[in-house]
């Protein structure tokens, strides 16, 4: 399920984003709501459900109707979008370039990794429009600070920024739909590898004879964690050694004259 920011009417998502609405400003006595509570509740409610949540739920997760939440935001798109950003200020603004760059950077994609799985929905957010909220500009912020550091040019910089961005979401993504696939399917990563590898084997005895490169891959893996499942594991020993790659690269931008 992609969805798509910025579907709900501008003006009101954008000043809803940036609270500078004139809702939010509005003198009188204090309102038994906000958008703040309302975006945390609706938070609650994905991380729970998934993208599918209805503002009925998230009324009901406040005590109230899901009429009561549309005095202050218009409807799903806006609080879609809102949640999006409120999900991004988890991220750390700034990072300590004391030693170097790269230390900082590897910070900034654990950082986000860890968004990602907290908050999986997220990733069912579609890249292609941003949000444009204060907190996505900060998480991208974050990190253009610190490769800017490198003395590279901008020109490779965007490049770099958005390999990066690319590389840890992707890598959340396989574990979001990892430690989803059981419920989906009703059938656990380890039953599932049990019995397609043992038909697998069955059926095509010299698998590793006709794929021999796919075996070195298999070969020296890290130690895995028991609490984990399979597909998860993978997902992580590939996100670790993926990154130390692609900075390995980015440090021979820098070296270079």
């Amino acid at each position: 399920m992609v969805v798509y920011a910025g579907q709900g009417d501008p003006r009101r998502s954008i000043e809803l984003l940036w609270r500078a609405s004139a809702a939010e400003k509005r003198p009188g006595p204090k309102p038994g709501l906000s958008v703040d509570a309302i975006v945390d509740a609706a938070i609650e409610v994905a991380d729970e459900q998934g993208m599918a949540f209805s503002m009925r739920a998230v009324g009901e997760r406040l005590g109230r109707t899901a009429m009561a939440l549309y005095t202050y935001v218009p409807g799903k798109n806006e609080l879609v979008d809102l949640m999006y950003d409120r999900a991004m200020a988890e991220v750390p603004t700034s990072y300590d370039l004391g030693e170097g760059w790269r230390p900082a950077v590897t910070r900034w994609a654990h950082d986000m990794w860890e968004c990602y799985r907290r908050h999986p929905w997220v990733l069912q957010v579609s890249q292609a429009r941003p949000v444009l909220g204060p907190h996505e500009f900060a998480v991208t912020e974050a990190l253009a600070a610190i490769l800017v550091s490198t003395g590279l040019p901008g020109r490779r910089l965007r490049g770099i920024v958005g390999a990066i961005n690319y590389f840890v979401r992707g890598a959340a993504q396989t574990v979001a739909e990892a430690r989803a696939a059981g419920g989906a399917t009703g059938q656990a990563d380890e039953e599932w590898w049990y019995a397609r590898s043992a038909v697998l084997i069955e059926v095509e005895p010299d698998l590793e004879k006709k794929f021999p490169m796919l075996h070195v891959l298999e070969q020296d893996r890290e130690p895995v964690d028991p609490e984990l499942p399979y597909l998860e594991n993978d997902a992580v020993e590939n996100f670790r050694g993926g990154l130390k790659v692609l900075l390995d690269g980015v440090e021979g931008a820098v070296a270079k004259p």
